[in-house]
């Protein structure tokens, strides 16, 4: 009988451990205990990365939603300092004035920035000079590069554009541009070039598609083994900018950045044809 009872407190003692979290259950917190939603604004160009991480994080925190608005980097970066988002997407580094206003600059990727034309353009490799007098008005006939007798259409982004912004800097050509037309989103550049043979846009490196081809910068084709490499010229940070540093936020917008940072979330950095900032 004593043998019993003594099998009996043994198994009862070590239940009664389980259920309260005894030393051998994990104190981490499960997917499901987050709940609510993450909202995030700003570049158009970080569409297709910011679409699939959210759609990924989803398969990971079912009780979460990543509520995501492309506005243009500018606006996102507003909509931080307002309050009005958790997360600004950006596809330019932060001025000292924003970061001077307390948001911090989280590099998720690098992106290539693609000179995008008609695929009836014979024209393959530009300079970096040439590109930047053709958009400066100083270069207005295909001809002149090589190419057919044929006026240049310059395409370019909205003035709010983190792509638009990025490209002149990269080019010190702000302020000197002479557009035909400024277009509000990458997919309009991209259509834009499609249709126009004459048409020369610049376009995020996942946005480049079989409906247009890109120019040779330098000689360098814009691709990410390139720009890995710090050959291709036009390349940009993306950035996921916080209003104070990451481990200030909420274990929402911790986890989305944790997740990132983890072997899905670099997957899909590469799955959109960007380079991981790791």
């Amino acid at each position: 009988m004593k043998k019993v009872v003594s099998i009996f407190v043994a198994m009862l003692m070590a239940f009664t451990l389980a259920g309260c979290g005894g030393g051998s259950t994990s104190t981490k917190s499960n997917e499901g205990d987050l709940s609510g939603k993450i909202s995030l604004n700003g570049s158009t160009s970080m569409q297709k990365f910011v679409t699939a991480l959210g759609e990924s994080f989803k398969e990971k925190y079912p009780n979460v939603n990543v509520e995501a608005q492309f506005t243009g980097s500018s606006a996102g970066i507003a909509a931080l300092q307002k309050g009005t988002c958790d997360i600004a997407d950006s596809s330019r580094a932060l001025s000292d004035d924003e970061k001077n206003s307390g948001l911090i600059e989280n590099v998720v990727a690098i992106d290539g920035i693609a000179v995008s034309i008609n695929k009836a353009n014979k024209v393959k490799s530009l300079t970096k000079q040439q590109l930047a007098d053709i958009y400066t008005g100083k270069i207005t006939n295909w001809k002149d590069v090589g190419g057919a007798d044929e006026q240049i259409v310059v395409i370019g982004r909205e003035a709010a554009s983190g792509t638009r912004s990025a490209f002149e800097e990269l080019l010190k050509i702000e302020n000197q541009c002479k557009y035909a037309q400024e277009l509000d989103n990458t997919g309009a550049v991209v259509a834009k070039c499609a249709a126009t043979t004459g048409a020369i846009g610049y376009v995020s490196l996942d946005a480049v598609d079989n409906s247009i081809n890109t120019m040779e910068l330098d000689g360098v084709k814009a691709t990410v083994a390139n720009i890995k490499a710090g050959k291709y010229p036009l390349q940009r940070p993306f950035v996921m900018a916080t209003k104070g540093k990451i481990s200030k936020q909420n274990k929402k917008v911790q986890a989305l950045f944790d997740y990132i940072n983890s072997d899905a979330g670099q997957a899909i950095i590469k799955k959109v044809g960007l380079i991981s900032a790791k």
